[in-house]
């Protein structure tokens, strides 16, 4: 009986012993990464043929939150508005025309980054000339004309595995009227 006694009152106070004592800080046992923060250069370079039309670079930050959480979208937008005549009644109508870039990414436990890419390009190349409606014209004059914009367009989504330092060529795609070349490179950093 003593023993049990003894026993109990050993349990007890080793309750009390733990409820008194501060918990510790415990290392991260789940395996999860902190959020980083990335800059992210996406280059969009434009060729007819041999010849460079075009290099536009563009510069901004991503935060990368543990893989399988959600990281916030980081957007950026460039362009003009263009406008463009639908008709007599409704006149004028203004199209975004330049680039939109969404990006967003997540880091793995073994230090690379999956990036998620969306990225829309557009641009104006060339005009051709639509005539008026004749109920526009006045009675014994011919249509006029006037020149429209011609809007090209390129989109892609996409989510490549990369890591701190790396450069790659994501994508290459030709305009099937024009035959102009796209060719999107990427380049991230984390920001120390």
């Amino acid at each position: 009986m003593k023993v049990i006694r003894l026993f109990v009152i050993v349990l007890l106070a080793s309750a009390l012993a733990a409820a008194v004592v501060p918990a510790q800080d415990k290392p991260n046992t789940l395996g999860k990464v902190p959020v980083a923060s990335l800059k992210l250069q996406v280059t969009i370079i434009e060729r007819e043929g041999e010849k460079k039309v075009a290099n536009l670079p563009y510069t901004f930050f991503v935060q990368a939150g543990e893989g399988g959480t959600s990281s916030p979208w980081s957007k950026l937008r460039t362009g003009s508005r263009v406008p463009v005549y639908v008709g007599k009644d409704a006149g004028m109508q203004y199209i975004d025309v330049g680039t939109n870039i969404d990006a967003r990414g997540f880091r793995n436990d073994d230090g690379r980054f999956d990036i998620s890419l969306n990225l829309e390009r557009s641009w104006v190349a060339g005009e051709v000339d639509v005539p008026v409606e004749r109920s526009a014209a006045a009675p014994g004059e011919t249509p006029s004309h006037f020149k429209q914009p011609i809007i090209r367009q390129f989109k892609t989504e996409l989510t490549l595995p990369m890591q701190d330092g790396q450069t790659s060529e994501i994508t290459q795609s030709a305009d099937p009227t024009s035959g102009r070349v796209l060719t999107i490179t990427v380049t991230v950093n984390v920001v120390k």
